[in-house]
């Protein structure tokens, strides 16, 4: 790679604010964000042996990042390949003790300091590593890069935000991009951007996620929800944020002026703010139960709080209607992929930066609406839970433009078949 001052300077830094790095980690395991069992992981130290065979390393930021992976993850493991899944949040970690495929590991990644990263490649000698989105951290890619491990980024966006600012640092954005072996990029406007920026050897695989499974549901529990709410108009509001919260109160409250049978399910993209939706509810006068304490949503509850992990698949399946968080917050939007599988009609605000081209696709296909506040937000809501067969519709639309967007799977393990039979033939030669 091209040398940085930038770069450079990052590197220097980052040796010598170690002591902070420990610092910080601590703070961070104070505030419930790190797992005090596992928090040695973060300063590179492992809690798992290698095994000793091809290792393919697979890096995902959080929840939405790692389940992207998990058909990928299986693809490698059927062709004998050993598996090292990374991330960097308490709630990733606690959904992949769910979902991962036997066998696979999972370490949480080291802060981006230069000797908790070497120690973490010491141990684990990755023979190949995919890292997703846009997880771009330059110790993790400089101290790979001397160890000669190929570098591969799957699933790969730039936003036009995000690719505004990395221009500003034309030199710093080729010297880090050109340490990736190629990007596999979601869309052509994706790889364009990353090719202005000095991405190697870009081309187009598509979006992931279309090729991740529906998420799961305990059919008992599926059943006893959908017999307390039989009856029940029924709309999910998922991944909440700070804020979006109160929008989705005041269009509770607005289409139960019309149908006063509501139910409203929020699910916080964040657990932990359960209390906090419920102070809200309870701020307005609506009834409200939280599932985390184990309450169910009763005949007489209007406002029930999904505040788990992992239980969105129950309630798309539940709801003919789902709200799509972090869409008025200015978050970016998450994934609405899952709920037009479940057979969900969707709506999202204005702010979908994150994945603009993806929201475009579902809107075009007539699967999505976007609304640009709590207002339009009800009357979304209202029209929809009044008309089903409309809402049936576009819930056809949206599960059929998530069919012809599917694809990016296999054409993501054909862009790295080299890289996995190099990664195997040198694995072999070694034990030779």
């Amino acid at each position: 790679m091209s040398r940085s001052f930038i770069v450079q300077a990052y590197r220097t830094l980052s040796a010598l604010l170690e002591p902070a790095a420990a610092g910080l980690l601590l703070w961070r395991r104070r505030r419930g964000k790190e797992d005090p069992a596992r928090l040695s992981e973060r300063r590179g130290y492992p809690s798992a042996e290698r095994p000793d065979k091809t290792l393919v390393w697979l890096h995902g930021a959080s929840v939405g990042e790692t389940v992207t992976l998990l058909p990928l993850i299986e693809r490698l493991q059927r062709r004998g390949l050993a598996v090292l899944v990374t991330s960097g949040t308490v709630t990733s970690a606690r959904l992949l003790a769910q979902r991962l495929p036997a066998g696979a590991i999972h370490q949480f990644l080291p802060l981006d300091v230069p000797r908790y990263m070497r120690r973490f490649l010491d141990h684990w000698r990755p023979d190949l590593a995919l890292i997703c989105e846009s997880e771009i951290w330059p110790n993790l890619m400089i101290e790979s890069g001397k160890r000669g491990v190929p570098l591969v980024l799957i699933n790969a966006r730039m936003s036009e935000r995000s690719f505004r600012r990395w221009y500003k640092f034309p030199q710093t954005s080729r010297h880090l991009l050109s340490g990736f072996d190629r990007c596999l990029a979601q869309s052509q406007e994706d790889g364009q951007r990353l090719a202005q920026l000095g991405a190697p050897r870009v081309s187009i695989a598509g979006n992931l996620k279309f090729d991740v499974p529906a998420p799961p549901a305990d059919p008992n529990t599926l059943a006893l929800l959908d017999g307390l709410a039989a009856g029940r108009p029924v709309w999910v509001a998922a991944s909440t944020h700070p804020g979006e919260e109160e929008d989705v109160l005041a269009a509770h409250l607005g289409v139960r002026a019309h149908l006063p049978k509501l139910l409203t399910i929020v699910v916080p993209r964040h657990p932990d703010r359960g209390g906090e939706v419920e102070a809200l509810a309870q701020a307005n006068g609506v009834s409200s139960a939280r599932r985390s304490l184990g309450h169910l949503p009763e005949r007489d509850i209007d406002f029930y709080i999904a505040d788990t992990l992992g239980d969105l698949g129950l309630f798309y399946r539940l709801a003919p209607v789902a709200f799509i968080g972090g869409s008025l917050a200015p978050i970016g939007g998450h994934n609405p992929i899952e709920p037009a599988k479940l057979g969900c009609a969707l709506l999202h605000g204005p702010l979908v930066h994150k994945s603009a081209d993806l929201f475009a696709a579902f809107d075009a296909g007539g699967g999505a609406i976007q609304v640009t506040d709590r207002q339009e937000l009800a009357q979304a809501v209202h029209r929809w839970l009044s008309d089903p067969a409309a809402a049936r519709q576009a819930a056809r639309a949206a599960a059929r433009t998530s069919t012809e967007l599917s694809g990016a799977l296999d054409r993501t393990v054909q862009a790295i078949e080299p890289l996995l039979l190099r990664a195997s033939i040198g694995q072999r030669e070694s034990v030779d």
